[in-house]
């Protein structure tokens, strides 16, 4: 019998660096409308269930979906609600948070954006940023290799409103409501933004509004429209997810109100803009939010406000203490929110 060779001979194998296998594209969360409609509505479903599920133990538990991952945060701004937020739903979901202030790393010492994300990308797994100008975030999703969030720019602040959209739907869709009623539940409803309406919390209700299926009226002074930039973003998104494109802008803060079924207003003097505080807190007075005007809203209408609120300027204490103010149920939001963004963004 002829003994069996212990090596046998095969036909060469392919090398592997000559095998195209297909990829699929980095998926990064910079605007509301980085998920479609479908995908949006499931975002707001894993959030509640993130919420739901906050604490318990054994399989009712989450899913440590971010297991063996480092997710760092570079901030150029200071914050309260995002960095907590960000940094507990990071250890929740099972990662590591890796804090970066831009001046402690080579970034705030001149180290170009794109080396900056070239490095990381190859030492973390995702990437949350809080800066100023929204070309940066572009450029660090357009140069690495890892999702990237956008926790606030000069131009949108996307993570904000989805913890809104939350918060909303939670009193809105019917109780024990599936994924896509909670979605469902934004849908015709009148949301009015009062203030500074060329802010990015203007933009991004805006862009969010459009989403959701709501219609949004803005109440502000001349010269505070939204910008050309963002007329450009916003039929450029609506053209590609079939969005309607729409706002109203008004200078009368009463028929911005009228029919509301939320009244939303955010700070008058964001970072950066302090040079200009008392122009703007003179041009924007006529739009504080004061119960008289609340009261212009339907008889059920929330109050929602970011936060920090400046009593007195863009809102009174006597709304911030009404029974209809939700602004700590949204920051609390903030949490399940980017909990399920980031969820959504690792399964990718």
């Amino acid at each position: 019998m002829r003994p069996r060779a212990f090596f046998t001979r095969r036909a060469p194998r392919k090398r592997i660096d000559t095998i195209a296998f297909p990829m699929k594209p980095m998926r990064h969360f910079l605007k509301e409308t980085d998920f479609n409609r479908r995908e949006a509505a499931g975002v707001l479903a894993l959030a509640r269930e993130l919420k739901q599920k906050r604490g318990k133990r054994g399989r009712a538990a989450a899913r440590p979906v971010l297991q063996g991952q480092t997710w760092a945060l570079i901030f150029s701004k200071s914050s309260t609600r995002t960095r907590v937020s960000f940094e507990v739903g990071i250890h929740e979901l099972g990662g590591n948070p890796l804090f970066l202030n831009k001046n402690d790393i080579q970034l705030g010492r001149g180290e170009s954006v794109a080396d900056t994300a070239r490095v990381l990308s190859r030492m973390i797994h995702g990437l949350v940023v809080r800066t100023y100008a929204h070309s940066e975030i572009e450029q660090l999703a357009a140069t690495g290799n890892i999702p990237v969030i956008n926790a606030l720019t000069d131009f949108l602040h996307p993570c904000q409103i989805y913890a809104d959209a939350l918060t909303l739907a939670e009193r809105w869709a019917p109780k024990n409501a599936k994924g896509g009623d909670l979605f469902a539940s934004l849908k015709g409803r009148k949301i009015a933004f009062l203030g500074d309406t060329a802010c990015n919390m203007a933009n991004s209700w805006i862009l969010g509004a459009n989403l959701f299926g709501m219609e949004i009226s803005l109440g502000g002074p001349k010269g505070f429209e939204p910008s050309a930039e963002f007329n450009a973003l916003l039929a450029a998104e609506s053209k590609r997810l079939g969005l309607p494109g729409k706002y109203h802008f008004t200078n009368d803060p009463r028929e911005a109100v009228k029919n509301a079924d939320v009244v939303y207003t955010d700070v008058w003097v964001s970072m950066g803009k302090e040079a200009e505080a008392a122009e703007r807190i003179k041009t924007m007075s006529p739009y504080s939010v004061t119960a008289k005007l609340f009261g212009e809203a339907k008889r059920d209408a929330w109050f929602m406000h970011c936060l920090p609120a400046y009593v007195g300027k863009e809102v009174t204490q006597e709304v911030l203490d009404n029974p209809r103010s939700i602004v700590f149920d949204e920051a609390e939001n903030r949490l399940h929110a980017q909990k399920a963004i980031m969820a959504t963004l690792a399964a990718a």
